[in-house]
């Protein structure tokens, strides 16, 4: 066996520098680039992330870690897991990513507790697995012929069949992967990274015995590479020794989201995860220095805890920002740079004292009045029909909108002609709700580059960055801000807009804002304070938009929080006390608002069912939640949910348009499960990514099947 290299990352970036893949993917979908130039600039970004990490020193390159949307669906694709309704498509791959205009795509949720969202394999009784290992295979020969050796990268079969609810499969997709081995194995691979985060979490011994018995039976073929199970987002805990047990001969640790094992790992090499992959600070390299010695192995290398997916290219592409700031700033480049001098220097030194932080409870705010109290001021005041249709915020952002927003940062274009265009733009999305239809309208936040990076824009305490582009999935990109000093709002940041765009019509406007856990959840945030500290601040920041809001006469507020089940901790054990502090915060946030004034909150794409009785604890009057993705999964759920609800009839993340049978029926079996005067009827998110085209004929059909339906009511 190949002794394992000093220095390593579990993964690196894919959208390019400069968001290469984004533009030549959505270039292929409009039918702009074809698949030869998608599939060449694929080749060119794999090229210059290998040319790059070996430019850096570091000396075990990962492969196959490259991915046109999403590693767990390059998954489904290697082990054949399509379902059968794809396979006649033209593009079966995209068909399961996206839909086609007569097909939806498979559903899509969170992967862990991190912003990236993942497709879900769909895996029954009759799945049939068979190997396709042509993408791991032709990276390892594509690196090959640019002179480097590399370590192919896999998502792990249990995890694999954990994310699918199918781990009665396990014996069936062993075989692929035995398969996949021996096919490494010819093709000269010395090792091979099957990443395995599922075992972070909370495991029944039902799964803790699956995961024996995969790396027992895969450490046992002959042939094969070295076996590098990787873990990350936590402690393996009781998986640990499980693991130990096995033939594998190497184990990831996450050192960072995870303590030092106390176990004896002799006779393992540990790929020590000591370089954050979460966050944009600079590694102290005394902690991780310390945390190195601590390890008892026979080889310990020094690695990132996750892949680098999840943080920017390069802090030297961000020149404008605050050099005092920027010194303690490292992106996946500068990570990577850690990662070799810490594997340089040698394990050695104690471990410096911590800060010690003191923990306060969240000061209480004033509450609003009982949920039936407000609910007859909010009819009173705003006199909906049944089944009131609105949508999430968003409007399309058009190519002439962002082309606008960026000659104003070039300075080509003035502030007042910028604003000018935001105005025609709110009246243009006006008029197209009322044409169409709608309840309660929105101002389409024509304004808005980002739902976070817009408020962090406006308040105290955040950066943002030109190039700190990052994956969310598929071609869609945030730029994170960076929370880094102490949160406060010098003005108001939504009332103009939303006033301008209430004096357009006689329907009530929502006013749009984002919810504290969302901000800080979607932002780098500041490393010495406890988190539930710094959301509080955001949430005083909330209020205060929310008062100014109300005083402007805005009827509705929606206050979102996405991002609500993402930041829930993977152990069981930590999830009672997040919960509580998360909606303590969203209602410190919308405490100021009096009872007539309707409170609105939105999740999605998150698996929120989990949560619902934290859901209803945010108190809102109103929550919109993804439902159409899902397969209306939420509806199994909701029978007890005392508030408005509405789950979505239409899935904004395909650019398929829905029916109006298909959204009639979506709304029916919402009602059967919850009654008339509690039901919303709306898509499943914002439709800034849609066009207008596709969004005017899916609104149109979303108002037909309302229509119908209050006609039999």
């Amino acid at each position: 066996m190949f002794p394992f290299p000093k220095s390593t990352v579990l993964g690196y970036p894919r959208i390019g520098p400069r968001r290469e893949l984004k533009r030549v993917l959505e270039s292929y979908w409009d039918g702009r680039a074809t698949r030869a130039e998608l599939d060449r600039a694929g080749a060119e970004i794999r090229d210059r992330t290998w040319r790059r990490l070996a430019e850096l020193g570091l000396e075990g390159l990962p492969s196959n870690t490259f991915s046109l949307y999403d590693q767990v669906l390059d998954t489904a694709v290697l082990l054949g897991a399509i379902p059968e309704r794809y396979r006649a498509a033209e593009d079966p791959y995209f068909a399961m990513a996206r839909g086609t205009e007569g097909l939806a795509p498979l559903r899509m949720t969170k992967w862990f507790d991190t912003n990236y969202h993942y497709i879900v394999p769909e895996i029954g009784p009759d799945t049939v697995f068979k190997l396709d290992a042509g993408k791991p295979l032709g990276e390892v020969r594509e690196a090959r012929a640019l002179g480097f050796e590399t370590r192919p990268v896999v998502l792990g079969p249990v995890t694999f069949l954990l994310l699918g609810s199918a781990l009665d499969r396990l014996d069936d997709v062993l075989g692929c992967y035995e398969e996949l081995l021996g096919a490494l194995a010819a093709e000269g691979v010395e090792w091979v990274q099957l990443d395995e985060p599922a075992l972070v979490g909370d495991r029944t011994p039902e799964e803790l015995a699956a995961v024996r018995a995969a790396y027992e039976r895969l450490g046992a073929v002959r042939a094969r590479p070295g076996l590098f199970v990787a873990s990350y987002f936590g402690d393996l805990g009781e998986a640990l020794p499980v693991l130990a047990g096995t033939p594998v001969e190497a184990i990831g640790i996450d050192l960072v989201r995870g303590g030092v094992p106390a176990a004896d790992l002799t006779g393992k090499t540990v790929v020590a995860g000591v370089v954050s992959g979460r966050d944009v600070w600079r590694t102290s390299p005394e902690r991780a220095l310390a945390a190195l010695a601590a390890v008892r192995a026979s080889r310990v290398v020094v690695s990132t805890s996750c892949s680098l997916l999840h943080v920017p290219y390069d802090v030297e592409a961000e020149p404008e920002l605050d050099p005092a700031l920027r010194s303690r700033l490292a992106f996946a480049e500068q990570k990577v740079a850690e990662v070799v001098a810490l594997a340089a220097a040698g394990f050695h030194g104690p471990a410096p004292a911590g800060p010690s932080v003191a923990l306060s409870g969240p000061v209480v705010a004033e509450g609003r009045g009982p949920y039936e109290v407000r609910a007859a001021a909010q009819a009173e005041h705003l006199r909906l029909p049944a089944l009131p249709i609105t949508t999430i915020g968003s409007f399309p952002q058009t190519g002439e909108l962002r082309a606008a927003r960026a000659a104003v940062a070039a300075g080509t274009l003035t502030p007042e002609e910028y604003e000018r265009r935001v105005e025609a733009e709110i009246e243009r999305a006006i008029r197209v709700q009322e044409r169409l239809g709608l309840d309660v309208l929105v101002h389409g936040e024509p304004e808005r580059n980002d739902m976070v990076q817009y408020f962090a824009e406006h308040l105290d305490g955040f950066a943002v960055t030109r190039n700190g582009w990052v994956q969310s999935y598929g071609s869609r990109c945030t730029r994170p801000p960076i929370l880094h000093g102490d949160v406060g709002r010098p003005s108001p940041i939504t009332v103009r807009w939303t006033t301008y765009a209430q004096s357009l019509t006689d329907k009530p406007v929502k006013g749009m804002l984002t919810g504290p856990v969302t901000i800080v959840a979607w932002s780098f945030v500041r490393d010495d304070l406890p988190l539930r500290d710094v959301v509080f601040q955001v949430a005083d920041a909330v209020r205060e938009e929310v008062r100014d809001l109300e005083a402007a006469g805005v009827p509705i507020i929606q206050v979102d929080e996405p991002a609500l089940r993402e930041l829930l901790p993977l152990r069981r054990a930590a999830q009672v006390e997040y919960l509580e502090w998360a909606v303590a915060a969203y209602r410190r946030a919308t405490s100021g608002a009096s009872d007539r004034t309707q409170i609105h909150t939105h999740l999605c794409y998150s698996d929120a069912d989990e949560i619902l009785a934290a859901i209803d604890g945010l108190d809102a009057d109103v929550t919109t939640i993804e439902s159409a993705r899902s397969g209306a999964r939420i509806l199994g759920a909701v029978e007890t949910f005392g508030r408005g609800l509405g789950p979505g009839v239409y899935d904004i993340h395909s650019p398929r348009v829905p029916g109006s049978e298909e959204v009639e029926e979506l709304l029916r079996r919402t009602l059967r499960v919850l009654p008339v005067e509690r039901v919303w009827v709306n898509p499943d998110c914002g439709l800034k990514t849609r066009t207008y085209e596709q969004v005017e004929a899916a609104l149109a059909n979303v108002v037909a099947a309302t229509r119908k339906l209050r006609a039999e009511l």
